[in-house]
């Protein structure tokens, strides 16, 4: 599965996701403890936030521009992408694309709207309507992961000769070793 554009974390979100109109400041705001660990302040393009951000930005510029001819925002692929595994609820897919809820909301009705992702109008037990791919969303999730796939080999290429498996990892790690803003 495709990791979710990470740049759902931003803080500002619209429905679908839009980019956060913020991201050199947000870049900053990333490096400042790179920047602490003796990178020299005033080369922002070598800190670890920024150059962070900028592949991001990046990407996602890219992303942008492969799925918008089949008609998806990345918000909406990346909903695709985490069903293709099984139902999820929106919470679930929420998490999983690094949207609030209420965005995923609106993202799933929209390709619900489509004929894309299926979910009960009434949910089985308690809230809980969780929502699954269609044939329909299956078949476009393929086209449109073709077109991911071209994008990230690309990215590949940028590194060749080094270790991508390593580079995975090693953002994975930092991931893993930052908690959100909601947890500490």
């Amino acid at each position: 599965m495709q990791t979710p554009d990470p740049s759902r974390a931003d803080s500002a979100r619209d429905v679908e996701g839009e980019r956060d109109a913020d991201s050199v400041s947000d870049a900053r705001s990333a490096g400042d403890a790179e920047g602490a660990a003796g990178a020299d302040d005033s080369d922002l393009a070598r800190r670890l936030g920024y150059v962070l951000k900028q592949a991001q930005s990046a990407l996602r510029s890219r992303m942008d521009g492969a799925l918008r001819p089949l008609g998806l925002t990345v918000p909406q692929y990346a909903c695709l992408e985490l069903l293709a595994s099984g139902p999820l609820t929106n919470a679930e897919l929420a998490r999983g694309a690094f949207v609030t809820a209420q965005s995923m909301n609106s993202v799933v009705t929209s390709l619900q709207e489509r004929g894309l992702v299926a979910r009960e109008d009434v949910a089985p037990s308690g809230r809980r309507r969780p929502a699954e791919l269609t044939e329909s969303g299956r078949a476009l999730l393929a086209e449109a992961d073709g077109s991911v796939r071209r994008i990230e080999a690309q990215m590949i290429e940028a590194i060749a000769g080094r270790d991508a498996d390593r580079l995975v990892d090693d953002l994975s790690a930092i991931a893993e070793h930052l908690p959100s803003a909601d947890q500490g």
